[in-house]
């Protein structure tokens, strides 16, 4: 799987609260969700992000609460991965169970606003088409990549169920 998209650049200890405000918790509704993704610290974020863009951060990315909001505000944006120093362990969990992969980089600060990058997963490979700086991250075990491929841990579970029957 290869994902391609321009880069929207976050500093580190970006929090839960940061990329959903508590005060739209009243719903699960992803595109509502979506609508004030980010909008306390980058209140153009919702205006301008496209469908295929990667966030790029660096440490301790979804620190704060265990709320599963704001990785389902990011998915609908249309982001198609996160790429971070480092995650907040329950952030990151909460992510691969909604089918948002992340990957962990520690040269995220060599990746800048506006570049394009194209991520291969098959490869475990990250090319900064802007720069050409090439990276590699460490790839999924392959029971996480069924998770994320199926679009989340519910969408495998009712799969597995299917071909039971």
């Amino acid at each position: 799987m290869k994902i391609k998209g321009n880069v929207w650049k976050f500093k580190d200890h970006i929090n839960t609260d940061d990329i959903i405000s508590a005060r739209y918790l009243n719903t699960i509704d992803a595109k509502e969700l979506a609508s004030h993704c980010f909008e306390s610290i980058r209140p153009e974020f919702t205006k301008n992000v496209k469908i295929g863009d990667i966030i790029v951060a660096g440490e301790n990315f979804g620190c704060g609460s265990s709320r599963e909001h704001a990785p389902v505000a990011i998915k609908g944006c249309g982001i198609r991965v996160v790429i971070a120093k480092s995650f907040a362990r329950i952030f990151f969990r909460n992510s691969i169970n909604i089918g948002l992969p992340l990957i962990e980089l520690k040269q995220a600060d060599e990746i800048n606003e506006g570049d394009v990058i194209e991520v291969d997963f098959t490869k475990g490979l990250i090319k900064n088409l802007s720069t050409g700086g090439k990276y590699k991250f460490k790839e999924y075990p392959p029971f996480l990549q069924k998770i994320v491929e199926s679009g989340g841990l519910i969408n495998l579970a009712k799969k597995y169920i299917k071909e039971q029957k």
